[in-house]
């Protein structure tokens, strides 16, 4: 029975690893690529820890394969958070059949620096002024 399980969890996460690598090929943008190996990538390589856990069945080996999941569990979003953000600040184009880009009216292309809220709500109540970008 240990060993099904074993092998479930291995060819469960290696799968998704199969489908993050697929996601990078045939995705169209940065972002739903990002999103594609932060989702796909960060569950099979946990998957495959909890294999590898259950195989050798010691607490050495286990307390290993805890902390590699609590480390990828911590760093795979900050990661992909910020090569996202780096990718929509050097231009990366997004996708034609993006519906919305909701960083646009927050962001200055100029200084590279994002508008708090405050500064948004203020400028969508003020009156547009002469040479301000429509």
């Amino acid at each position: 029975m240990i060993e099904f399980i074993k092998g479930t969890l291995i060819l469960t996460g290696a799968t998704f690893m199969l489908l993050a690598a697929l996601g990078i090929l045939r995705l169209p943008d940065l972002l739903t690529r990002l999103h594609a190996t932060t989702k796909a990538a960060a569950l099979g390589v946990i998957l495959i820890m909890l294999a590898v856990a259950t195989h050798f069945a010691e607490v050495g080996v286990a307390a290993r394969a805890f902390a590699i999941i609590v480390f990828i569990l911590m760093t795979a979003p900050v990661a992909a958070h910020v090569i996202g953000r780096a990718g929509y600040f050097v231009g990366s184009k997004l996708w034609s059949g993006t519906v919305k880009d909701e960083l646009r009216p927050n962001y200055d292309p100029l200084t590279h620096e994002l508008k708090s809220g405050h500064e948004t709500e203020a400028n969508a109540r003020r009156e547009p002024r002469e040479g301000d970008p429509t």
